[in-house]
């Protein structure tokens, strides 16, 4: 019987003993995975830039029965350097000596402008946060991936990554190449164990649709915890096999 990744039904311990970073876990969908998986057994790696938002999901995570003590990794993604990469992997690979999970889910909208009048330079920090910054660090945690059994690898993408909508400028385009990037790797592992796939979770209660769309009725969008399903599937053990595929949350 096939598995729909939307309304699969993670099970208890799911991920026990399965080590996960989290980009991006301070706040929205980031955060409610973190402490998602954290419950279902992870040993969560919590990333962001904000120490006192990642250090109060900590402390929801550690306030969780049986939940692992989760690890926080302070990366700016729109300042750091290789530097700072090789650092992290560094401290992850001696504390942890590998990784079963790498979830990409710290991304910025930047401005809604029409690519006439978008800012050389806003364009170029959205594009890095999104995309750069994503090859980057998968990049340097490709070695400790490769030390898991059942290694996998989450991009977040958008529905205007798949369908270029107007005005929404280096965002668009950024999860394009988000889509881009998820498959090339995807292909260059088809024969490893190696697992890369993408998801779109669709119009979500979170403060970056907040941001995009100041307008909404949040009321009427899911809530991060909400569209969780595809992205507990891909990291747990009933979607080996499955890579260079892109999914929807809702």
């Amino acid at each position: 019987m096939s598995i729909e990744p939307k309304t699969y039904n993670a099970p208890p311990e799911l991920l026990r003993d399965r080590i996960i970073l989290v980009t991006g876990s301070s706040d929205g969908i980031g955060r409610a995975l973190a402490l998602r998986a954290a419950a279902l057994g992870a040993q969560i790696i919590l990333h962001g830039r904000n120490v006192k938002k990642l250090e109060k999901v900590h402390d929801e995570i550690a306030a969780l029965e049986a939940a692992p003590r989760p690890s926080i990794a302070v990366v700016d993604l729109a300042t750091a350097n290789n530097v700072a990469y090789e650092s992290l992997a560094d401290n992850l690979a001696e504390e942890f000596g590998r990784l079963d999970g790498l979830v990409h889910n710290a991304a910025i909208v930047g401005d809604r402008f029409a690519i006439a009048q978008y800012d050389a330079v806003q364009w170029q920090r959205v594009m890095h946060v999104n995309v750069t910054a994503s090859f980057a660090l998968t990049q340097v945690l490709l070695p400790m991936m490769n030390q898991a059994a059942d290694p996998s690898i989450i991009f977040t993408s958008s529905s205007v990554g798949r369908v270029g909508r107007a005005f929404w400028g280096a965002y668009a385009v950024s999860k394009f190449a988000t889509e881009g990037l998820s498959q090339v790797l995807a292909d260059e592992h088809r024969e490893g164990k190696l697992r890369v796939n993408c998801i779109n979770p669709g119009a979500t209660r979170t403060n970056m649709r907040l941001e995009a769309f100041p307008a909404q009725d949040r009321d009427l969008l899911k809530g991060p915890d909400e569209v969780l399903a595809p992205y507990l599937y891909l990291l747990g053990p009933d979607s080996k096999g499955i890579t260079g595929q892109s999914l929807n949350a809702q």
